[in-house]
């Protein structure tokens, strides 16, 4: 159960109290997650999500607010924070920051169809077209920089063979990026996920869980998503997925000449961030709660095979 700091049906009555939410009838704690303490909240008028935050720079929940209702304001499937009556929408309770938010309607696709992957990728070329006119700007604090600074805390965790292969590939990102200008900009979501998705059938009812959003290379977020929506069980490439998922992207934000370039790399790049970041959570900065890690393999196996087989070829733009 997600939820490391529990709250009373008093505590949050008293809470809802500050919005125009309607009146408090039910509480409970939902489970999953590996951050955050998070709440659905039934009122007599509607289904809310409360979220307390547990860890990470608190500082920088300003951003994702902005971020949301910028997202919210165009249209997007994502949960506009709920502001209270003097328009204020980050507070605190139980001594840390706290957020409400509308409940999207949808389940977690565990296995996407191509009528999902066709409205994902239509959502996301969508969002990107948006979120390149986004004022705010946060450092991708997952990027190329990261990688370099980072994969060397793991690497007397590994074996010779993956010590070699971590560190060649770093040396190959440094050498490919800055070969090329800077590449489209915008606010990304950072780890679009199935599981940061929901669906009904295959309606997307929204993208949840912007706590990695940032700005930077519009191109990593599609990676991101490629790399996780699109890997067969053995890490390759599903070619329908794939190709579904970057043909409704592409119609709404086709890929620049130098983002068509760097697209394996960046597959290899993403590939390579989760790999490193779960191996971080495992060896180096484990979990505050008693949590199960993420298992590394998974990347390490994607990455061994957007090396094996590079990407397959990008779907051409319609005229």
């Amino acid at each position: 159960m997600a939820v490391f700091t529990p709250l009373s049906d008093a505590q949050v009555a008293a809470f809802l109290e500050k919005f125009d939410v309607g009146s408090f009838v039910s509480l409970q704690g939902v489970a999953g997650g590996t951050e955050n303490s998070t709440f659905f909240v039934t009122t007599d008028r509607r289904e809310l999500v409360l979220t307390l935050f547990e860890q990470g720079e608190h500082a920088e929940l300003p951003f994702f607010v902005e971020l949301l209702d910028y997202l919210d304001e165009h249209r997007l499937p994502v949960p506009g924070t709920i502001h209270d009556r003097e328009g204020i929408a980050l507070h605190s309770l139980e001594g840390k920051p706290a957020l409400l938010f509308p409940r999207l309607p949808g389940r977690h696709p565990e296995a996407p169809n191509l009528a999902q992957c066709r409205a994902l990728g239509d959502t996301l070329g969508r969002l990107h077209v948006v979120s390149k006119r986004f004022p705010g700007h946060r450092p991708n604090p997952r990027d190329l920089n990261w990688l370099q600074v980072m994969h060397h805390k793991v690497l007397s965790y590994l074996s010779p063979a993956d010590q070699t292969l971590m560190k060649d590939e770093v040396d190959d990102f440094e050498s490919a990026f800055t070969q090329h200008d800077e590449l489209p900009q915008g606010a990304l979501h950072g780890d679009l996920f199935r599981d940061n998705t929901l669906f009904e059938d295959d309606q997307l009812g929204g993208i949840i869980d912007f706590y990695n959003g940032c700005t930077g290379d519009l191109l990593f977020d599609l990676a991101i998503v490629i790399n996780d929506w699109a890997s067969n069980d053995d890490g390759t490439l599903h070619p329908e997925r794939y190709n579904t998922l970057l043909s409704a992207y592409q119609a709404r934000r086709p890929l620049t000449a130098d983002e068509r370039e760097l697209w394996p790399t960046m597959l290899r790049m993403t590939a390579l961030r989760y790999w490193l970041s779960r191996l971080l959570v495992v060896y180096v900065d484990p979990p505050a709660h008693d949590l199960t890690p993420h298992d590394p393999e998974r990347f390490r196996t994607i990455l061994n095979a957007r090396i094996a087989h590079g990407a397959l070829p990008l779907p051409e733009v319609s005229a």
